[in-house]
């Protein structure tokens, strides 16, 4: 399974988009708060649509509370400071379970997250004169890296919903 972990997520469309996609990918979304928005916001549900219903989420009030449950697993850290580049990383083993923090859209992960976690900063190949890519289109990226590299394990590789063919 793939946990999407957002820290401190800003605008709401974004994260009813990072929702939607971890629904379509079987993935679960750790929001860390606080927040500046509502879970329940009307932009987000809009941006979700009504995949939110069965996205899988929980919310930590803090870092702090979210390090506790989670200080024994192995976290990627998705930062234009990355010191590799996100695809090097072998994700291929269909049983293990992923986990991949992206930062806000204003400044990203806490400095000192990821000074404490150097060897697992990764990036997303961009030109150097752009300072960002939009949050969403950024898990949506390595979400599907991982996924590829997994073979999309348990995820539908032909459209079953319509019953024709082209």
């Amino acid at each position: 399974m793939i946990h999407i972990i957002l820290f401190h997520p800003e605008i709401p469309q974004n994260t009813g988009n990072i929702l939607r996609t971890a629904m379509a990918t079987n993935s679960v979304v750790h929001i860390i708060g606080p927040l500046p928005f509502m879970l329940n916001d009307k932009a987000l549900k809009r941006a979700g649509m009504d995949y939110l219903v069965d996205a899988k989420y929980d919310y930590y009030d803090s870092y702090e509370s979210f390090e506790k449950e989670f200080a024994d697993k192995k976290i990627y850290y998705i930062t234009k400071y990355g010191t590799r580049v996100h695809s090097e990383i072998d994700f291929s083993d269909p049983l293990e379970d992923v986990y991949i923090m992206f930062g806000n859209e204003s400044t990203g992960i806490d400095k000192d997250i990821l000074s404490k976690h150097k060897e697992n900063t990764l990036r997303i190949p961009m030109l150097s004169t752009a300072r960002s890519l939009n949050l969403s289109n950024s898990v949506a990226i390595v979400v599907y890296e991982v996924l590829r590299q997994k073979k999309y394990h348990g995820l539908a590789t032909k459209d079953l919903l319509k019953k024709y063919t082209i």
